[in-house]
Order: structure tokens, then C-alpha cells, then sequence
């Protein structure tokens, strides 16, 4: 029962508020700890699911090496690190109840990332990659006038 208080628990509440938007919060707050417990689950069973994949690449290969090419392979730790990002996306949120900006524009700059390393030159054509360079231009943009309209305290 200890742990339904404090799922339902809003650090944040106070009791001026509207009970209306007290709900609201707390549905918040319920939802937002849903996901980093589903997030955390999903985190687990890609390493575990990344894990068994490098030791079958590597047991199965005769030759001892991977069968896989390892921009693959980059892309696979690459997934782990964007859920490990939206993981703390979310606990940021649970701890201040603020999206924070910095963080969101760190993880897309990290999920284009990893489609311009995975990138197929064989499927994909040079407007994708110029989307993709034009992405990662307005990303970096808007990280750069994050980080500089930070007070300098932080």
C-alpha cells in the first residue's frame, strides 16, 4: 500500500491548489512514472537482447569475428543511448515538473546521429541525407542558443 502513496504522491503539490488541476497533476506525475518504469524494462531487454546478439555473432561465426558490420552494431548500442536519454528526459520532468529543453534537443541530436551513422547509401538517396544535414544543422542551432541563454550560475 506504501507504494500506491507514493506513485500518486506529486512532490510539487500544494493544498491552495484547484482540485481539478490537482488531479491533473497527479495524473501526470502517475503517467510520467509509468513510462520510466516501462523505459527502464525496454532499456533491460535491449542489453540483454544486444548482449545475446554479440555472443551469437561471435560463437556462431567461425571465424571469430563479427558476421555484422559494425555501423550496425553502433546502431544497436546507439538505440540503448537514446532510451537511456528519454529515460532521463523523464526523470528530469519527475524531479522538476519541467521539460527541459536541452535535454530533448541532446537526445534528437543523438537519434540523428545514429540514422547518419546507420545511413544505407544504397537505399536512401542524397535528399535524404540533405535532410538529415539539415536537421542536424537546426538542432545544433537550437542547442547553441539553449546553451547561451543559460544564466551563467547554471
Amino acid at each position: 500500500m506504501r507504494w500506491l502513496k507514493w506513485l500518486f504522491h506529486n512532490p510539487h503539490e500544494t493544498e491552495e491548489e484547484d482540485p481539478f488541476l490537482r488531479s491533473i497533476t497527479r495524473l501526470e506525475s502517475l503517467v510520467s512514472k509509468l513510462l520510466s518504469i516501462l523505459m527502464i524494462g525496454l532499456i533491460l531487454v535491449a542489453v540483454v537482447d544486444l548482449a545475446r546478439f554479440l555472443l551469437m555473432d561471435l560463437l556462431v561465426e567461425p571465424t571469430g569475428f563479427f558476421s555484422t558490420t559494425l555501423i550496425e552494431i553502433f546502431g544497436l548500442f546507439l538505440n540503448i543511448l537514446i532510451a537511456l536519454e528519454i529515460l532521463e528526459n523523464i526523470t528530469a520532468y519527475l524531479q522538476k515538473q519541467v521539460v527541459q529543453v536541452e535535454l530533448v534537443i541532446v537526445t534528437s541530436l543523438i537519434a540523428v546521429a545514429r540514422k547518419i551513422i546507420i545511413f544505407d547509401f544504397e537505399k536512401l538517396g542524397g535528399l535524404d541525407l540533405i535532410g538529415l544535414g539539415a536537421a542536424t544543422l537546426a538542432l545544433s542551432v537550437s542547442y547553441w542558443l539553449v546553451r547561451r541563454a543559460k544564466p551563467s550560475s547554471q
